[in-house]
This record gives structure tokens, C-alpha cells and sequence, in this order.
């Protein structure tokens, strides 16, 4: 009798020990993950978080859940990951230049470092913009007409810590032009700003953009490159003199709170790797009018370091530095 007791006490033990053991790490995720895109709907930032939340799922078995949440240059955005519980299941769609510039441009209530990059999938074809219509039918006219007046000339941009913004005032400050920067919330924001006449420039990326470009409504002036692609063949920086604006390099990718445990961020990892070999991304991806680029953590981390030392001294040139 006492045999058959322990024998079921045993049982029992085992019973229980099965359902409250912690499940397994191998199932994550169980549920969908929420990604952050820390600027408004619409621009390249949201298209591409988009495809990727679409093609992952295969991958993942949970949806990724897109969240728009603009502000301050993508840092509001920044904060919500970084003060939420690090479990994987907040992600933010942040691109490089956030860690090379932005944060030395405002007084931040966190650490950005709070953040590891788990995956990239893009970098950004930048350039600028004036209405289809516009009187300035090169780079060199826009900036003829600049210094012939200055302070006349209105350019768009999302913030001053963005690459664009630092590729475009590289631009006016070579070519010896004064024009008037405003800020917008968002690339879309600035680049219907152009279309309706508000400003006469903005520096846009080609993806968020190439519809505006095919239909006339928009043109390209200069591409912030070092390379002519595609069906916007138009003059790159190094071409016409500013060299200068075409050494940014600006990615965009997946970043996650630093302490998600290890094996959840190398299941994102081989998940993203997955989608972006996926033939439907690659086959989405043509029509988006960006440049494809996986990198991993090391990857990303070293262009930010990189980014960073080019970007620091312009900003303390420039008097937009406050340290981080």
C-alpha cells in the first residue's frame, strides 16, 4: 500500500511539475510582436516595416504588428521600447543615423544603447526633391537661383539630427546658398509640402517617393549617392562637387531592447534572415526603389560607429551638438 502511494505522490509531482514548469525558449513567439515606427505612416521607415511584418510571419508563426508613434525625431518611439518589459515582444523600425546623429542633437531621457540591432534590411537612396513643375531644372539652377536670393529658398526636412538633413545642408553650405530649413513631422509631410507648394525642396528617400517621381509630380534634382541606379538616373552628389553629402550611409532595420534573451534574438534574427531571402520580399523589394542590405548586429553596430564619426564634428561645427 505504501508502494502504491509513493508510486501516485510521484505521479502527481510529475503531473504537476509538467504544467508549471516555464515553456519552452524554443517557442517564442507565442503571440503577435509589436513593431514601433517611430515616424508617421506612409514614409519608407513604415512601407518597409510593413513588408517585412507581412513576409515574417511565415517565419516567425506570429504577426508583427505595426505601431505608428512620431515624435521628436523617432526618440518617443525610442523610449517606448526601451522603458517596456524586454521580453521580444516590442521591436522598433529605427534606421542608423537615430545612434550616429539624433542623439547628439537632443537631451534624452534614456540610454540608446538600451537598444541592439537585430537585423537590416535596407539602405536608404536619399536625394532631393522640387515640385515636377519648378522652375530649377538641375541642382546647379536651384542653387544659382539661392544665391542670387538669399533666405528666398524653403526646404522641408523631418529633423535636424537626420542624415538628409546633414546631406542637404552640406549642400547649401558648399554652394555658399542661405536658405530657410522647416521642420515637418515626417517624410511624407515633407514631401507634400513640395507637391502643394509650401516649400520648394525637401530631401526625400527615393522609395517613400517614386510614385510622385514616375507620375511627374516630383523630380529629383541630385541623388545623395556616389552611384547612378534605376529609372532615377539623375546626377549623384560626388558627380556634381559635394562628395561630402554621399558619405552617409544610412540603414534601416530591426532593433530590440539589449536584454530579450539571447536565443529569442536569434530567433528574430534567422527569422528576418528568412524573409529577406524570401522571393516575395525580394520580388516586393524591386518595386520599393530601395537598396537591399542584410546585415547582423556586429554589421550594424560598426556603420553606426562609423556614421558616428563623421557625423559628431559636423554637428559641433554646426552648434548642434548636446552630447548624449
Amino acid at each position: 500500500m505504501v508502494k502504491r502511494e509513493l508510486i501516485l505522490v510521484s505521479l502527481a509531482v510529475m503531473a504537476v511539475s509538467i504544467f508549471v514548469q516555464p515553456p519552452m525558449t524554443g517557442a517564442y513567439p507565442t503571440k503577435p510582436i509589436e513593431v514601433i515606427v517611430p515616424f508617421t505612416a506612409g514614409g519608407t521607415n513604415d512601407l518597409l516595416t510593413r513588408l517585412v511584418g507581412e513576409i515574417s510571419k511565415k517565419y516567425l508563426g506570429q504577426p508583427l504588428v505595426v505601431i505608428n508613434k512620431p515624435g521628436a525625431g523617432g526618440s518617443l518611439g525610442v523610449a517606448d521600447v526601451i522603458s517596456s518589459k524586454p521580453d521580444g515582444y516590442k521591436l522598433i523600425s529605427v534606421p542608423s543615423n537615430f545612434f550616429s546623429t539624433t542623439v547628439y542633437t537632443q537631451k534624452i531621457p534614456f540610454d540608446p544603447m538600451d537598444l541592439t540591432p537585430i537585423a537590416n534590411f535596407m539602405a536608404y537612396r536619399n536625394g532631393l526633391v522640387v515640385k515636377g513643375n519648378a522652375p530649377w531644372k538641375t541642382l546647379n539652377d536651384l542653387l544659382d537661383y539661392g544665391r542670387k536670393n538669399p533666405g528666398k529658398i524653403k526646404w522641408a526636412h523631418m529633423n535636424r539630427g537626420s542624415a538628409l538633413f546633414m546631406q542637404t545642408y552640406l549642400v547649401f553650405k558648399k554652394a555658399g546658398v542661405t536658405a530657410v530649413d522647416v521642420p515637418y513631422p515626417g517624410l511624407p509631410e515633407c514631401l507634400n509640402a513640395v507637391l502643394g507648394g509650401h516649400v520648394d525642396a525637401a530631401p526625400v528617400s527615393y522609395g517613400g517617393s517614386k510614385d510622385h517621381i514616375r507620375a511627374g509630380n516630383a523630380r529629383y534634382l541630385v541623388l545623395y549617392a556616389d552611384q547612378r541606379f534605376g529609372e532615377a538616373n539623375v546626377p549623384t552628389a560626388v558627380e556634381l562637387g559635394f562628395s561630402e553629402a554621399a558619405r552617409f550611409k544610412t540603414l534601416l532595420g530591426l532593433y530590440a531592447h539589449k536584454n530579450v534573451p539571447e536565443d529569442y534574438k536569434k530567433t528574430l534574427f534567422e527569422a528576418f534572415k528568412k524573409t529577406f531571402d524570401d522571393p516575395e520580399f525580394k520580388k516586393a523589394f524591386d518595386v520599393f526603389g530601395e537598396a537591399p542590405m542584410f546585415a547582423g548586429t556586429d554589421a550594424i553596430k560598426e556603420q553606426i560607429q562609423e556614421e558616428s564619426r563623421l557625423t559628431v564634428p559636423l554637428l559641433k561645427e554646426w552648434g548642434l551638438y548636446v552630447g548624449k
